[in-house]
């Protein structure tokens, strides 16, 4: 048994989710289910993002406190979440008391490292919005390529940057020409971490190639020192003295969450937060209490633990170079990160999402018009995992009728329904057939470990192979014939059949929850990550046909929609 930890990234509670976010952050939920049904220990958390600079601008704009509006978002992003299935054993907000707590005693026991020190430097303000601003949120030239970039980071180039490097800099908010004001903040020192932070990224030949490849990069162009605190309007209070009136920089207690809500999540269960961050005696509520490392490493490296981080590309750092220099620096002994599930960008019919334009498909507007599980089985079979994609609705209707519907719900419901017209309503006494046993047997085994490996959309692609091949066996073996002309044959058959379902229905489930939990209830399954036996003789239940058709319109009224939201028209 592993102790696993699966922290899905923290959106942003400054506006709503859209397509893409859902791509980056469902395979976390299928890690979850997946360890769970092999019998692992899973904590998987994730929260709402409420902090910094453009929740305080927002808030202003509105005429609302900034924790109205991250409430207001946070509060939509949890409703998404649990109508998609999403099955987090907590799931908070970096605004919440415990959090907050959490992160405190984090920086005090940091604040005592040898790589944390002060230093007086130029912070970007917007005299139009009144505020100092993240370095996120300052837009100019960037000063290697001369492209548009950020105050923290060049996309076109990947530079990691300084704001007050970037040439020609302005508000991202506004538009308005920043200024720079000095002001004295505490820095770690990432730059003395290197030679750590390229053992982890060297030893980690897991990760996902995005960010192996971001990762060395950043590594090799040179780390830059970070702030730690920053002078925000909203966010947590800096426990230091003389620091009165600046707060913790949103990058540096963020990634904290994944620590905080852990220990929030395992608070009824004595032992198993320090065991699952590897901490030898302890630092339970103290957040970072002097302890010893376990002998299995000064990280807490052990065998017997597995940390997920999901994301996409663009908080490839923030989980390879920033939250590793946090948890090494606090000096307690915290397990690094094990796998970096980091997937590419999604563009919607061919064009790049645009939340100023309105240009994307919002989660809060989708989940109530389509099934959540042909959602989730569109993204992870098509989703940006090795290189960018494209999300299409015709291609998702297609996709829903094509393989949802007309392969495996039709499979299901064809069985089902044959045995209780033809075969009084149970399972019949059949003869199993012993290559399709090994068959399933192999694909548990097979699945489970492209699971572990990040690669869904194989797994995806192999449970439907078997779904393909189910169909064409039912076919081949004619029960509505042999219903009549040979009846140990036909029963051979929708025994078999049933036996197929019942496997497919536990092998889809960490990426169907919603299909599988009905097929579960029908046959009486457990979620037990092996193939399971219906026995002979069981009563099959008046079945529900488990995903409905979806008209063609829809793609084009769907599309219809989009397109009046481009500029040109």
């Amino acid at each position: 048994m592993k102790n696993i930890l699966i922290g899905g990234a923290w959106p942003y509670a400054n506006g709503s989710l859209h397509i893409w976010h859902l791509a980056a952050l469902l395979p976390a939920d299928v890690l979850a289910r997946y360890h769970r049904a092999a019998g692992d220990k899973v904590c998987f958390v994730s929260g709402s993002d409420c902090h910094g600079t453009p929740v305080a601008i927002r808030a202003k704009k509105e005429g609302k406190t900034p924790e109205e509006i991250s409430d207001l978002y946070h509060e939509e992003f949890s409703q998404c979440f649990k109508k998609l299935g999403f099955s987090y054993d907590l799931y908070t907000k970096t605004s919440s008391p415990a959090h907050k707590d959490f992160v405190s005693k984090f920086h005090k026991k940091l604040y005592e490292s040898p790589y944390v020190y002060e230093k007086e430097v130029p912070q970007a303000y917007c005299e139009c919005c009144q505020a100092f601003l993240a370095d996120r949120f300052v837009e100019g030239l960037c000063p290697v390529c001369r492209k548009s970039a950020r105050g923290d980071q060049c996309d076109e180039c990947g530079a990691v940057l300084e704001a007050e490097n970037l040439k020609q800099p302005v508000c991202a908010v506004c538009g308005s020409a920043v200024s720079f004001r000095s002001s004295r903040h505490l820095f770690i020192a990432i730059t003395r971490l290197k030679e750590r932070l390229q053992e982890l990224v060297d030893t980690h030949e897991n990760w996902r190639k995005n960010a192996a490849a971001f990762s060395r990069r950043y590594l090799g162009e040179g780390l830059r020192d970070r702030a730690l605190t920053r002078d925000l309007e909203w966010g947590i209070d800096v426990p230091k003295a003389g620091y009165e009136g600046k707060k913790i920089y949103i990058w540096a207690e963020n990634v904290l969450g994944y620590l905080s809500t852990s220990h929030e999540a395992l608070k009824g269960c004595p032992g198993e937060f320090e065991r699952l961050w590897g901490l030898d005696g302890g630092c339970g509520s103290e957040a970072g209490a002097e302890t010893e490392a376990p002998e299995t490493g000064a990280e807490g490296e052990n065998a017997e633990i597995r940390h997920y981080y999901v994301h996409g590309k663009d908080n490839i750092p923030f989980h390879t170079i920033i939250l590793p220099s946090l948890l090494i620096a606090n000096g307690s002994g915290w397990h690094l990160p094990d796998e970096i599930i980091s997937s590419e960008y999604l563009t919607l019919e061919g064009r790049k999402i645009s939340t100023s334009r309105n240009y994307a498909i919002w989660i809060k507007d989708m989940i109530d018009k389509y099934d959540a599980d042909s959602l989730r089985y569109y993204l992870l079979a098509n989703g940006p995992e090795k290189k960018d994609a494209d999300f299409s609705w015709r291609e998702f209707v297609n996709s829903h009728n094509g393989e949802l519907l007309g392969a495996y719900g039709n499979f299901v419901n064809r069985t089902l329904v044959f045995i209780r017209k033809y075969l009084d309503g149970t399972v019949p006494c059949g003869t199993p057939d012993t290559a399709l046993e090994e068959e399933l047997e192999k694909l548990f085994a097979d699945t489970g470990a492209r699971i572990e490996k990040g690669r869904f959309k194989d797994a995806v692609d192999g449970i439907f192979e078997l779904v393909r091949k189910a169909n064409k066996y039912f076919d081949s073996t004619q029960p509505w014939i042999t219903r009549n002309t040979d009846a140990g044959k036909c029963a051979d058959t929708l025994y078999n059949c049933v036996q197929l379902i019942a496997g497919l229905a536990v092998l889809l489930y960490p990426f169907l929850p919603f299909s599988s939990e009905k097929i579960c209830g029908w046959l009486q399954l457990s979620a037990e990550w092996k193939p399971q036996q219906v026995k002979a003789g069981y009563p099959v239940p008046e079945v529900q046909v488990l995903f409905e058709r979806l008209d063609k319109k829809v793609a084009e009224e769907e599309t219809e929609k989009l397109e009046r939201l481009l500029p040109e028209n």
